[in-house]
């Protein structure tokens, strides 16, 4: 406690009190919606049974739902087992992640996949669910929780109700209601608002009757109003999440199609947000059909990043840049550098404090990257800092970092103190593209500006790189301080790719499953190294390896690192 109160009072004093006025904001939540009064509101008007049959275009893993059946609950890297037809609700759960999917019913599609006795097994785990928390639980009724089970359980409500009984097909519908009106009444912050007001409106749409109608009409009112913020006008989402954009764009495809069902045409923004939500995941589609892992969001893999460009008919060269990232693409490599700030503000939650970061794949497969934190990862909040991408750190600094604490309890692990601005400038020829990227995050303690030029040479089909540290304003401040600040420019390489370091101590061999040849990672730093690395797949971790070129800067004159990314050379040489 003595710790998370001296955090705060470090912070300035608007961020201070935010956290106090929103810790304020969370326990009124919880005392007005656990009241009698709100629970006697939020039950009418009854529901007159189902509609809408929402589908969720999202591809089911059925081996989770197997598992299920077999009373097995496995989410977060934990384990529960419960037996055949076991209640996961009467039992601690083995984590707070666990329990977040666990009672937002992220599973349940997975389940649902089993067929008639997913149905059935489902409807039993719902009801039980109702009869343990349906009146009303501080946890399980939190709105990030509950933002995610009325929008599973709107999909679900008609197929877990085909062969339920009267009595149990209006529970599950009143719950619905219930739950929704709840969800309607805390839509704030507005990093959350779109998708709340989407579960509502879902909701609606699959509820007959008064109580549907006017959960629709609302939720798509307050979708309207909230689509702006959270989608840009080139089609990112605000967070500059790539699965974030990706993970709306999910959810508005299944909105969409129930609205259709119900004959009532979506909202012009909810539209236009579609469309340019459609871009940029195409935009953010790699050669491996997976997506960047930057930012806070995993790469996802290609059969489910393609479930949400089924109906595309897009088709021709993506954009060089969207969302604050840059593409770069030439016969065998393709590059992805994050040329932007992080978000700001209540935005930044899943924000990664990591400037100029790259992602590298070649000949369709990933080589180096960043280790692909996510809110669903099981790995600290120190890996949304810059040793963990492919981008240059430097001594034991900084350039932003996530509030801990009670700042964190009150606002979510937002970046604090992180670099507000990214310049970069392209220029493209027949020959290849250059990229001047650079930032001042280093510039407050350090008085350095990070400085990194990437070419692309179409012709030899590689891709050169320079990281440069350069002196700002009065350098003769900094001879009283230490002289020489050491730097590292990492290269995060895929767990799929090994990482071999040549007789010369420099230069390294990357060479990807399947590749007899590889590729050289040639530099002039004054030390290489292959350390141990982490990277997470489906929020699980992956050892793999990082290179790691190492130097010192001047305070007065700065530092320069060149690298080369080339393939090698078959051995022996073809005749």
């Amino acid at each position: 406690m003595a710790d998370g109160l001296a955090a705060l009072t470090r912070l300035p004093g608007g961020l201070f009190a935010l956290a106090l006025a929103e810790g304020a904001r969370k326990q009124l939540r919880r005392e007005w919606t656990g009241s009698p009064m709100h629970r006697w509101r939020i039950a009418r008007p009854r529901p007159h049974g189902l509609a809408a049959r929402p589908r969720d275009p999202r591809p089911p893993n059925l081996e989770i739902g197997r598992q299920i059946l077999a009373g097995r609950f496995e989410f977060g890297g934990v384990a529960l087992e419960t037996g055949t037809r076991g209640d996961p609700w009467d039992r601690p759960s083995p984590s707070r992640k666990f329990a977040q999917v666990l009672h937002g019913l992220d599973w349940m599609g997975d389940l649902l996949a089993c067929g008639s006795v997913g149905a059935t097994e489902g409807l039993r785990l719902t009801l039980d669910w109702s009869r343990v928390f349906g009146r009303w639980n501080s946890f399980s009724w939190s709105p990030e929780i509950l933002e995610r089970r009325v929008f599973n359980l709107a999909c679900a409500a008609h197929v877990i109700c085909a062969t339920a009984s009267d009595v149990e097909r209006d529970q599950v519908a009143q719950d619905l209601a219930r739950q929704a009106r709840c969800l309607l009444g805390d839509l704030e912050p507005p990093t959350h608002a779109a998708e709340r007001a989407l579960a509502v409106a879902l909701a609606g749409a699959a509820l007959a009757g008064e109580a549907g109608e006017q959960l629709m009409d609302r939720g798509l009112v307050r979708l309207e109003q909230a689509l702006p913020h959270t989608v840009q006008a080139d089609g990112g989402h605000a967070s500059r999440c790539p699965a974030a954009a990706l993970e709306l764009l999910f959810d508005l495809q299944t909105l969409d199609e129930a609205l259709v069902q119900r004959g009532v045409a979506g909202p012009d923004e909810m539209m236009r947000a579609m469309d340019r939500l459609a871009g940029a995941v195409r935009f953010f589609t790699l050669a491996d059909g997976g997506l960047p892992g930057l930012q806070g969001g995993e790469a996802r893999s290609r059969a489910y990043v393609a479930a949400a460009r089924a109906s595309e008919g897009e088709t021709g060269r993506p954009p060089a840049g969207r969302n604050g990232f840059q593409r770069l693409e030439s016969r065998s490599l393709q590059v992805v550098a994050d040329a932007a700030a992080p978000a700001e503000g209540p935005w930044s939650l899943t924000a990664c404090a990591q400037p100029l970061a790259l992602e590298i794949l070649a000949k369709g497969k990933r080589m180096i990257g960043a280790c692909a934190w996510s809110p669903d990862a099981l790995g600290p909040q120190a890996l949304r800092l810059a040793d963990a991408a492919s981008t240059l750190s430097l001594a034991d600094g900084t350039c932003g970092e996530p509030v801990r604490g009670l700042l964190a309890a009150a606002l979510g692990p937002r970046l604090a103190g992180a670099y507000a601005a990214v310049e970069h400038r392209r220029q493209e020829t027949d020959g290849g593209v250059w990229l001047e990227l650079s930032h001042e995050g280093w510039a407050k303690a350090f008085r350095l500006r990070h400085e990194r030029r990437l070419f692309l040479d179409l012709a030899a089909d590689e891709l050169r790189g320079e990281d440069r540290l350069t002196p700002m304003g009065d350098t003769a401040a900094a001879e009283g301080q230490r002289r020489f600040f050491p730097y590292a420019v990492r290269f995060q390489i895929h767990p799929d790719v090994r990482a071999s370091l040549a007789r010369d101590g420099k230069s390294v061999l990357l060479r990807a499953e399947g590749d007899e040849t590889g590729w050289w990672l040639r530099n002039d730093a004054q030390e290489v190294a292959i350390e141990t690395s982490v990277h997470f797949e489906d929020g699980q971790p992956r050892r793999c390896h990082q290179v790691v070129l190492r130097g010192h800067a001047r305070a007065d004159a700065g530092a320069r690192l060149r690298w080369k990314l080339a393939a090698a050379e078959a051995w022996p040489p073809p005749h």
